[in-house]
């Protein structure tokens, strides 16, 4: 019987160890794991247990076990929401480049629960509070005792960001070669200067070469904001980006005229209308777009035409069929099954990048923070 109470992290400890090498490379790993093995080839015996049979190629991989986010309306209002997101990650490992501590380079597996509250109204409250707050549970994996509560609301923000990241790393910048994302120059758009475009706009210069950004929000005041903030921060850190000068950020009037020029766009806002359309992007294409919708309808923030147009992956293809209900586009597949087979795009290709989150996410970017946190303890 396990007599210790579980620990609780809270949020100014969680923040103190996030990274985005931490957090891309559990990311990376919870999309990798999604991917479901190929269907052994028909000469292989059939198991006796039951299960499937896996070749050798699939024998040890890395596997998720989750369900589809379960949300309760709080009261009458439908923007008041409950959601809880259960998962199981078997086998991934979290290698030292992800300054997982100690347990690094080891096979791991983790249960874990986020628990989450979804109050659009919380923006105007005053002082404004958080629409999204987060808890993470995370269990024994042999005696389903809780061993951990986390705070969760930063790494719900950052994973978002982390999978556009990653996203954005395979679906773009791997069609022009292996070197790609850190030898070219990119021009990206961020709609919306919300929570999550803020993140979004600071992380895509943190990771990649961002020559230019540009950025809308509906209250031009906030995209202003966002501006100064950025530039201050890019003048006292020399390392926030890879090129040699110091990005260009430009804010436009316009959605159309931030995308105009775009050849990464981040949009992520709660618009039931589009914001952009095909007629906005470039002519040549060789776009992809990371639409990271919060309304009620995920993908109502970009237009038909662009979706007809384009290449759309998803995080994991079963919440897409529960989450994506209506999409103007068929799906083209997994960013984890990209990233395992090498199928990029075309260079010439526009590509989205539906995110829609998952709770493996969740589950492995709390592993790796706890791992980051205890060893740090020592």
């Amino acid at each position: 019987m396990n007599t210790l109470a579980p620990v609780f992290y809270n949020a100014e400890s969680v923040r103190r160890v996030l990274n985005w090498p931490m957090v891309n490379e559990a990311v990376e790993a919870a999309l990798k794991a999604v991917v479901k093995p190929k269907a052994p080839v028909r000469d292989e015996p059939i198991s006796t247990s039951g299960s499937e049979p896996q070749s050798n190629e699939n024998r040890g991989r890395s596997y998720v076990s989750q369900p589809a986010r379960n949300v309760t309306v709080a009261s009458n209002d439908p923007s008041k929401l409950l959601l809880t997101m259960p998962a199981f990650v078997g086998n991934y490992q979290l290698t030292g480049n992800g300054d997982a501590g100690d347990a690094s380079n080891v096979a791991r597996s983790t249960l874990a629960c986020k628990v989450v509250t979804s109050f659009r109204s919380n923006r105007q409250v005053q002082p404004p509070l958080p629409s999204i707050n987060a808890n993470i549970l995370l269990f024994n994996t042999h005696t389903g005792e809780l061993e951990a509560l986390m705070a969760g609301t930063d790494i719900t923000t950052w994973r978002t960001v982390s999978a556009s990241l990653v996203a954005t790393k395979y679906l773009y910048f791997c069609r022009f070669g292996p070197r790609a994302e850190h030898q070219l120059g990119i021009n990206v758009a961020v709609v919306g200067c919300g929570t999550q475009g803020q993140l979004h706009a600071a992380a895509m210069c943190a990771n990649f070469r961002v020559d230019k950004l540009t950025l809308y929000n509906r209250t031009q005041i906030r995209a202003e904001q966002l501006a100064n903030e950025l530039r201050q921060r890019m003048t006292h850190d020399s390392d926030s980006c890879y090129g040699p000068k110091l990005t260009d950020i430009q804010v436009c009037s316009s959605a159309g005229d931030a995308v105009a020029d775009a050849d990464v766009i981040c949009i992520a806002t709660y618009a039931k209308e589009p914001l952009i359309r095909a007629s906005d992007l470039r002519v040549k294409r060789s776009v992809h777009i990371n639409a990271v919708g919060a309304g009620e309808v995920h993908f109502g923030e970009v237009s038909d035409d662009i979706y007809q147009e384009s290449l759309v992956y998803v995080d994991c293809m079963e919440n897409a069929r529960h989450e994506l209900v209506g999409l103007p586009a068929p799906i083209a597949g997994e960013v984890g099954d990209v990233i395992l087979n090498g199928s990029y795009p075309d260079e010439r290709a526009l590509t989205i990048f539906q995110s829609m989150g998952m709770a493996s996410e969740d589950a492995c970017v709390a592993e790796a923070v706890r791992a980051a946190l205890l060893s740090g303890d020592k």
